[in-house]
């Protein structure tokens, strides 16, 4: 691409695993490099997706830092390392002799818009976890806290914070619609929430469009993995509480983990990597889960709770607890009008 249209993108990986580039390679209908040719977006660089070497990438990096190449929009997948000691030298630059966490300091401050792709880009994520010996961080959060490697104050040439695509992986559809807003110079700061979550994602819960949601409503619970009721009251799922369209807008056009059978472990929020309790188990007081629906009193939810367990429908209470439909709906009996 050479148009004055063009939006030139880096995109960089630190500490992390590669997961949200594999999911950006899913996207569908159209296809990432689609979608980014329609946005005009040009990839100068990807460590998976680029036929250049580490040397010529290297290349493109000092042409950016020297003002001689434009750099519109700066991806980062994975946490910023910024051990041992505050020197970044757990994960170096290849053969520049700079530590990661400096060269991605300093194409912030050149780029247009800095963007976290995935929830280690945003708050830090999974490689946080066990205490944070790598001294893991995102862009501008640490966890739920304003900070991270740009600092609290960050903000582009245009007044944005860094943008962040929450996700672990990130939905392939989120990051295509985001970039593709940015480069179009759409996005402002009232679409981002209070993490930088734009609010096409965050504006939804996981919950929303959930396949359960009948059961749910009536608090006909499943008790084990392979039953198919609600798995908020006994295995953890958060999806009453997690930002993302992800069960009205399928992963790869088939489904969610809900739909796959595994509760939402809230991927997309701040400190979702440890919860303090196994994934697959909901921790209560007094027999009430303690993470309650976002927005929801807890008076509120006592009362509703108690008055949908004793109205559940058979059908939903029997098969809540199996791992397929055994109790069929009911069809409307008609009676014969009599002439």
């Amino acid at each position: 691409m050479s148009t004055a249209n063009t939006r030139n993108m880096l995109w960089l990986q630190s500490g992390g695993c590669g997961g949200c580039t594999l999911s950006l390679m899913c996207a569908e209908a159209p296809d990432f490099l689609t979608a980014f040719e329609a946005a005009g977006i040009n990839i100068l660089w990807h460590p998976a997706l680029s036929l250049q070497t580490g040397r010529e990438a290297g290349a493109i990096i000092a042409e950016i830092l020297d003002g001689r190449l434009r750099l519109d929009i700066l991806c980062l997948e994975g946490s910023v390392m910024m051990g041992p000691d505050g020197t970044g030298r757990f994960h170096m630059l290849a053969g520049s002799g700079r530590a990661m966490k400096d060269v991605i300091a300093d194409l912030a401050e050149v780029a247009g818009h800095v963007v976290g792709v995935g929830s280690c880009a945003a708050y830090g994520g999974i490689t946080t976890t066990g205490g944070n010996p790598g001294e893991a961080c995102g862009l501008g959060f640490q966890g739920s806290l304003k900070g991270g490697l740009l600092g609290k104050d960050f903000r582009d040439p245009s007044g944005l914070p860094v943008i962040n695509i929450p996700g672990c992986p990130v939905h392939p559809d989120w990051v295509t619609e985001t970039l593709a807003q940015v480069a179009a110079g759409e996005m402002t700061a009232e679409d981002l929430d209070a993490f930088g979550r734009p609010h096409a994602i965050s504006g939804s819960l996981v919950h929303h469009g959930c396949s359960r949601n009948e059961y749910y409503e009536y608090k006909a619970s499943a008790e084990n993995l392979c039953e198919i009721g609600c798995m908020m009251e006994n295995l953890g799922c958060k999806g009453t509480q997690a930002a993302g369209d992800c069960n009205k807008r399928p992963w790869n056009g088939r489904g969610s983990c809900i739909t796959g059978g595994y509760p939402c472990i809230a991927c997309t929020e701040p400190g979702f990597e440890e919860p303090g309790h196994p994934f697959v188990e909901t921790p209560k007081i007094a027999g009430i889960p303690v993470g309650l629906p976002t927005d929801m009193p807890k008076a509120w939810f006592v009362a509703l709770a108690s008055l949908s367990k004793a109205a559940t429908p058979r059908r939903l209470r029997e098969n809540a607890t199996s791992d397929r439909v055994k109790v069929f709906p009911e069809r409307p009996r008609y009676r014969k009008k009599k002439r």
